[in-house]
């Protein structure tokens, strides 16, 4: 049974929600209550809780010798996007223990994680990391937000839930570095296949169900709900030259334009890793334990042997006064994988003694292993928003109610996805894409640009360049433009960027955030490319039928965007550093490959029992979005592990 004080919880989570700032409108405060409630029933049935927050049932406190354990098979370290396929998949042997460790806690009674178009609620909540990367040296001097999900499910809990995987010649490419053709796109799509569960959908014929995943756990399609200036996108940006797409995440598709799929189920939720992989079935398994609130400070090694082996963790939790509680351990007899993703997987490594000596030494930090390609490496997608009053009325707006009509419209579209699961609430915000190349003659023609840039492709049918057509306008992020402003935006991402940055440890202290550097723009290839994606997104703009929608008596507004058509490059390579964001997608930090971090079978070099599965094994960026590559990452590697131990 749950008690009054729980339902008041839940109502007060969700009114946090759909308000972004206190309103007077008695009526609006009436009716967004009321349809809130309704909403609140959808997760007052959540069943109790399997995951384990008492550490005695899975681990012994340190005891002054230091040397207590519970004992596993496997330890994951990091129940993130990757860490809950590898806890489903490697409990499905029966006689292999697995012990899962989460710095955060579930998504699945979290409903900015739950409804589609509330993920920006997530940023700079109780549930992310709120990490800021180190100034910007080429973009301003200043310091960018990076949004990380502290909840298990990890990113797929907090991202905008597109399920587009990147080009095929991107992952010949990783197979090239990593020298293993199993990385290859003929051979690791299998693994894409295998997580899918694609729904098909009667208002999108084009796609063949016969390319894709069918019985996986990962539910993929189309969102309910279609805003009327995504269908308006995709044909202004067919007649602006860039070609229809079928479908994205096959061959006969990488580029061109269309509607996006996400990574929703049919009751119009979003799916994490944690709901597909972490089901009620899957937590009652007793050779499996997830740990939730307990952040590992350090992988445990046995170097008597001359090659250090994991051979545990250490872990604790941290009250909300900020106290940090007692250390436990857990024993791994057979492998520890460190799945942390970009960030906190490089600096787990360092803070147990593998890393670059020299930083290590730096802390005090006993070197285990001298490894200088821990932290290194470091890719993000950078984009720029630019911004366009839409003069029919239809964006997303409403969201921050500002009068009565807007809080009546917001009830109106609370009701229409709590009672049928429609409705602009359903939408992921990002709802259609164009990928380009930013040597694409038709687009770019040589009388009016020259062809000098680098081509930093995978290959000739990958593009570099993404817009994302957005329902809705910020300025970043979640910081929102005046209420009363109805505009929409085009993000311009910049998929393969030459800049490299680094991470490197702040302290020896593990709840310490790291210095991040992504470099951002370091590259006059990276302005340059980016310069061209402002250019075909303004293309765009003010084609047909996308010139119903834009405003263009807007011109002079402070936060639009319309004049940027009229500045010269220069002046656009100026906008371009000031305003470039994360698109939230760092990678590389524990790559493959020669002179990397670990093996093709993702084992950290010159260690034994030790290995890392998330984005910083990325040896490139793909060309798109990494979620579902970090998904069949972790499919592949526990076929693997499961091969190995058989």
């Amino acid at each position: 049974m749950f008690r009054c004080t729980d339902v008041f919880a839940k109502l007060l989570g969700v009114l946090k929600v759909i308000q972004s700032r206190p309103t007077t409108l008695s009526l609006e405060a009436a009716a967004a209550s009321a349809v809130a409630f309704m909403i609140v029933l959808r997760y007052l049935t959540v069943k109790q809780s399997k995951l384990i927050t008492d550490y005695s049932k899975v681990a012994r406190k340190v005891a002054d010798d230091g040397v207590e354990f519970d004992e596993w098979d496997f330890i994951i370290v990091g129940g993130g996007t990757a860490g809950c396929v590898l806890a489903s998949r490697l409990s499905e042997d029966p006689n292999l223990r697995v012990l899962l460790i989460e710095a955060g806690g579930s998504s699945q009674d979290v409903a900015p994680s739950k409804i589609p178009v509330a993920f920006a609620k997530l940023m700079r909540s109780p549930w992310d990391y709120h990490l800021y990367t180190e100034p910007q040296k080429h973009a301003g001097n200043k310091k960018k937000f990076w949004p990380r999900a502290k909840l298990l499910g990890g990113c797929s809990a907090i991202n905008a839930m597109i399920a587009q995987y990147g080009a095929p010649s991107d992952f010949d490419e990783w197979a090239e570095i990593a020298g293993d053709q199993s990385w290859s796109w003929n051979n690791f799509s299998k693994y894409i296949r295998k997580f899918e569960k694609y729904n098909p959908d009667p208002r999108f014929p084009h796609v063949d169900p016969l390319l894709r995943g069918v019985d996986g756990p990962v539910e993929i399609g189309y969102s309910a709900h279609i805003w009327p200036g995504s269908k308006a996108f995709i044909d202004a940006s067919i007649n602006a030259g860039i070609p229809f797409s079928p479908d994205f995440c096959t061959t006969k598709g990488t580029k061109g334009t269309n509607k996006v799929m996400t990574y929703i189920n049919s009751k119009s939720t979003r799916v994490t890793t944690e709901s597909a992989y972490l089901t009620d079935g899957v937590l009652a398994r007793p050779n499996l334990k997830v740990v939730t609130h307990a952040r590992v400070s350090k992988v445990l090694f046995d170097t008597s042997s001359g090659i250090p082996r994991a051979t545990g963790v250490e872990f604790a939790s941290k009250t909300r006064t900020n106290k940090v509680g007692p250390k436990f351990r857990a024993r791994a007899t057979k492998e520890v994988i460190v799945s942390g993703g970009a960030i906190h997987s490089p600096q787990i490594l360092m803070l147990s003694g593998i890393g670059p000596a020299t930083q290590l030494s730096r802390h005090n930090i006993p070197v285990v292993l001298d490894a200088p390609s821990v932290g290194a490496n470091l890719m993000d997608h950078p984009s720029v928003n630019i911004r366009f009053r839409d003069k029919t009325g239809s964006t997303f707006h409403h969201f921050t109610p500002h009068s009565l009509n807007t809080a009546r419209l917001l009830v109106r579209d609370l009701l229409r996805y709590n009672l049928w699961g429609t409705g602009p609430l359903a939408s992921n915000v990002g709802e259609s894409v164009a990928f380009f190349r930013s040597d694409d003659q038709v687009l770019f023609p040589p009388a009016d640009y020259n062809n000098d840039l680098e081509d930093a492709n995978s290959g000739p049918d990958a593009p570099d360049l993404e817009v994302i057509m957005c329902a809705g306008a910020v300025h970043s992020h979640n910081i929102p433009l005046s209420p009363k402003l109805q505009a929409y935006q085009m993000m311009i991402v910049l998929l393969r960027p030459t800049s490299k940055g680094s991470l490197l440890l702040k302290s020896a202290d593990p709840w310490e955030h790291p210095l991040m550097d992504p470099s951002y723009l370091e590259t006059k290839h990276d302005v340059d490319v980016l310069i061209r994606g402002v250019r075909a997104a303004l293309k765009i703009a003010h084609t047909a039928p996308m010139t119903s929608l834009t405003d263009m008596d807007a011109s002079h507004h402070p936060e639009l965007d319309h004049h940027l058509s009229s500045l010269s490059d220069a002046e656009l390579a100026d906008v371009v550093r000031d305003r470039v964001e994360s698109v939230y997608h760092p990678i590389g930090t524990c790559s493959m490959g020669a002179g990397g971090v670990v093996d093709s079978e993702l084992r950290v070099k010159g260690t034994q029992g030790l290995r890392v599965c998330d984005a910083s094994v990325f040896p490139k960026l793909v060309s798109g979005h990494p979620a579902g590559a970090v998904i069949a990452t972790a499919e592949k590697l526990a076929d693997i592990i499961k091969a190995h131990y058989a």
